[in-house]
């Protein structure tokens, strides 16, 4: 029997829906598409909801997976009138969408769709539900943010006393040297470390995946420890007190033939000298 993977829609609700459309035949106010897709050729948005929430994907016969991140629920439906497409067409129109930016189909049954989409730690996960024989369906997004690093100037320091080094997750723009909003606290942290201990000299060394050239991510990684040097000394750390090395893809700690592997390969470590 096939599952639904959100909460069914009732058959009076079915049964209704047409009433209240063919009275607007117009977008639900204050829903609109997800930037990542678009609707279907006809359909309208009769509800949508955004929240922080919790979502079961499924992600194989009678198998789930339940994932929390910003979720995006839009529900599309065929005013009267309009033809009406079949399942698969619409689960393929959303499968072809979701390959062309990346995404990896997951699960598919008659009525039902699961894709991934891994970009740079981050991942998307969507949902697509098709009820009513095609002229109503479901779509889910749900947007998975990496984990913030919440590491601590006590905790580099135990970590720098007891191994010598420590590895942080410090984010930069895409192939640049640019540090992202969100790491700006652990380049705080950094700063706070050095400070309170102002005999510690420490060597800031870049790392990257293997995606691209050896020289290319051996040059990137210099520029990215070069940026959090300078980050640290304009929070007020004598640069003197800090060098920058760059080792590219040639340290890995991961397996760089996977997503994951590769985001813990993008790092930048702290060692004491």
């Amino acid at each position: 029997m096939y599952k639904r993977q959100a909460i069914c829609l009732s058959m009076i609700v079915l049964c209704l829906l047409p009433i209240f459309i063919s009275a607007q035949e117009q977008d639900e106010p204050g829903c609109k598409d997800h930037p990542l897709f678009t609707r279907m050729k006809g359909f309208i948005i009769y509800g949508c909801e955004s929240s922080f929430d919790a979502v079961e994907f499924y992600v194989g016969e009678d198998r789930t997976q339940q994932l929390e991140g910003q979720k995006t629920h839009i529900s599309y439906v065929l005013p009267e009138g309009q033809p009406t497409p079949s399942e698969l067409q619409i689960l393929r129109n959303y499968e072809n969408a979701g390959k062309a930016i990346g995404a990896q189909v997951v699960y598919r049954s008659d009525r039902y769709l699961s894709m991934k989409i891994v970009k740079e730690g981050r991942q998307v996960w969507v949902a697509v539900e098709v009820a009513n024989y095609g002229n109503s369906y479901d779509l889910t997004i749900l947007e998975i943010g990496e984990m913030t690093q919440e590491v601590t100037a006590s905790d580099m320091l135990a970590a720098l006393n007891q191994d010598g080094r420590i590895a942080l997750s410090i984010h930069f723009d895409t192939g640049k040297a640019t540090i992202r909003p969100e790491s700006q606290r652990i380049v705080g942290e950094i700063a706070a470390l050095l400070k309170n201990n102002p005999d510690l000299k420490v060597s800031i060394e870049g790392h990257t995946d293997s995606t691209g050239t050896p020289q290319g991510n051996k040059v990137l990684s210099e520029e990215r420890a070069k940026a959090v040097l300078l980050a640290v000394a304009a929070l007020g750390v004598d640069p003197s007190r800090m060098t920058a090395v760059g080792w590219g893809q040639d340290r890995p700690v991961a397996d760089n033939a996977t997503e994951e592997g590769r985001a813990r390969n993008r790092r930048v470590e702290i060692v004491k000298k």
